[in-house]
């Protein structure tokens, strides 16, 4: 209890603080003297930090926010350099900059979050044409590599889009792999290029056409199912169904839905072993257990996003929230 209210204290001083600043900042680029900036808490004062250019800097007692003291602030006081005396447009930009500042903190906190990590559904590049000439070629990847590992980095793209992705936390088995070289399986094998050395992902997908795979897995097995019987396991990774992959176009459930009342042969990844596991689709199966009998869902991990796609990550996602906050009272 102790710890959620000095985290809350510390949380709204935080947010205070560069609501005020904008207010300073504002006030000062306007012309109007601040008499006081209260970086912590209200008066009374505590301690005076400084002075700087006519403005006390202090800490006070109660710490439930800051505060700005303008010159001028009652109606009365119309003297130069004061609130009320300056323009309409000076006020007015003076007290938007306040929660313009809270706005702006805002973006630069989901940015940072998008840059430092940011759940994301992945999958594996597998590898459909090489140009010739060009480095996949001279390295040696060929159609129908998965790409693992390039320079010691794990090799994933964005499912939905196949844009390459970088991770911010390693997951199970992304850690273990070669430090050098191009990592990748070939015919259900894991193979080292030898001959790739400094070679990036980025450089790898650059010029070689691919589909995102792996991109489902296996979350829970009913038990009593033909999924149980086949002995799938949560964790497999299903990579095709009756030899078609299984991509983000075409997903593990439109390829079963085709094969109902039949048995389908899917191709599954287990840890680093392939199985081919034969598995009854059911027509008609019980209420919330599908056809197989399986949960299934994407592949995540924690990426991290470059700037600038962070960026407009970060902006969409504060505008997402201003309008559903906005919103909200319609909808009620």
């Amino acid at each position: 209890m102790l710890s959620t209210i000095v985290a809350f204290i510390l949380l709204l001083g935080v947010l205070m603080f560069f609501h005020e600043l904008g207010h300073y900042l504002a006030a000062r680029r306007s012309g109007i003297e601040v008499e006081e900036f209260g970086v912590w808490g209200f008066p009374p004062r505590l301690v005076k930090l400084f002075t700087y250019d006519g403005t006390i800097f202090s800490i006070n007692a109660i710490p439930l926010g800051a505060f700005v003291r303008m010159k001028g602030e009652d109606a009365a006081d119309m003297s130069p350099g004061s609130f009320n005396a300056a323009s309409a447009g000076a006020r007015a930009f003076t007290l938007i900059a306040g929660p313009a500042m809270n706005l702006l903190l805002a973006v630069l906190f989901s940015v940072a979050g998008m840059m430092s990590g940011v759940p994301a559904d992945v999958a594996r590049p597998q590898v459909d044409a090489v140009p010739p000439g060009g480095v996949a070629a001279q390295v040696g990847v060929e159609p129908g590599d998965i790409l693992l590992r390039a320079a010691g980095e794990p090799v994933y793209v964005a499912a939905a889009t196949g844009d390459f992705l970088r991770l911010a936390e390693l997951g199970e088995g992304d850690a273990t792999g070669p430090s050098s070289g191009v990592e990748v399986i070939r015919k259900g094998t894991r193979i080292t290029l030898a001959e790739a050395q400094d070679v990036t992902p980025q450089a790898l997908l650059a010029e070689t056409s691919y589909t995102p795979v792996l991109t489902t897995q296996i979350t829970f097995v009913v038990e009593e199912t033909p999924a149980a019987a086949a002995g799938l396991l949560p964790g497999d990774m299903v990579y095709a169904v009756n030899g078609e992959r299984v991509t983000p176009e075409r997903t593990l459930s439109d390829l079963v839905q085709e094969h109902l009342g039949e048995t389908v042969t899917l191709t599954v990844l287990r840890g680093d072993e392939w199985m081919q596991v034969d598995v009854l689709a059911r027509e008609n199966p019980p209420p919330g257990q599908g056809a197989m009998g399986v949960g299934i869902s994407g592949v995540v991990r924690l990426v991290s996003l470059p700037l600038g796609e962070a960026i407009w990550e970060g902006v969409a996602q504060i505008t997402t929230y201003i309008y559903s906050v906005l919103a909200l009272p319609v909808m009620l």
